[in-house]
C-alpha cells in the first residue's frame, strides 16, 4: 500500500517556487493553478501557507528590498566620504542582486499593475532617491563630475548594475563571482564618474 505524499513545502520554499513559476511566466500570467502544479501541491495546500498570489509576490518582492535597503544601513555606506561609500553601496548592492537573483529579479520586472507592486516601485525609487544622494554629495565633495546630473549618473549606475539579472546565470559554469562582478561595475562606472584629483 502506498502512502499518499505529505505537504512537505515550508513557507520559504513555496516562495522559492512561487518566485521561478512569476519569472518564468510573469506575475500576471500566473495563476495559482500554475504554482499547484509546479509545487507539487494542491491549491488548498498552498493556501495553508498563504492568503493570495499576491501575498506571494509581496513576500518575494520583500526579501529582495528587505536585501537592499539593508546595505544603505551598513556602516560602509553611512561612515566616510561619499564617494567611499557610493562604492560600498555599489558593490554591496552587485553582491545582494546575485545572492538573491530571482528575487531581485522578480522586484525589477514588476510594473505598477497591483497594489503589492506599486508599493514595490515606491520602494524602489526611494532606494534610488538616497543612492542619488550619495551621488550629490560625492560629487559636492568634488571626488566625482559635477558635470553629470546625479539622477542621470544614478540611472545609468543601476541600469549597469540591474542589467546583471538578465545575463548571469552561475549555473551555467564558468560564470564571474559575486566580487568579480562587482568589481567591474565599480572599474566601469567610478573610472568615468570621478574627478582627477
Amino acid at each position: 500500500m502506498t502512502m499518499a505524499k505529505r505537504d512537505t513545502y515550508t513557507p520559504e520554499s513555496l516562495l522559492a517556487v512561487a518566485v521561478k513559476v512569476f519569472n518564468e511566466r510573469g506575475y500576471d500570467g500566473t495563476s495559482m493553478e500554475h504554482l499547484s502544479k509546479a509545487a507539487g501541491i494542491s491549491k488548498s495546500s498552498i493556501y495553508h501557507h498563504v492568503k493570495s498570489k499576491e501575498e506571494l509576490l509581496r513576500l518575494a518582492i520583500s526579501r529582495a528590498l528587505d536585501g537592499l535597503f539593508a546595505v544603505l544601513d551598513e556602516p560602509g555606506a553611512s561612515t566616510g566620504r561619499a564617494v567611499d561609500r557610493l562604492e560600498h553601496v555599489t558593490r554591496r548592492t552587485v553582491e545582494v542582486l546575485i545572492t538573491e537573483l530571482p528575487y531581485v529579479t522578480l522586484l525589477l520586472r514588476v510594473r505598477g499593475n497591483t497594489g503589492t507592486e506599486r508599493w514595490a516601485m515606491e520602494r524602489r525609487r526611494e532606494f534610488d532617491h538616497r543612492v542619488a544622494g550619495l551621488v550629490k554629495e560625492a560629487a559636492a565633495e568634488g571626488d566625482l563630475r559635477q558635470d553629470v546630473d546625479a539622477r542621470l549618473a544614478t540611472r545609468l549606475l543601476f541600469g549597469m548594475i540591474n542589467s546583471v539579472v538578465e545575463w548571469y546565470r552561475p549555473e551555467r559554469g564558468g560564470a564571474a563571482t559575486a566580487d568579480e562582478v562587482a568589481a567591474a561595475v565599480i572599474h566601469t562606472a567610478f573610472d568615468g564618474l570621478r574627478t582627477d584629483r
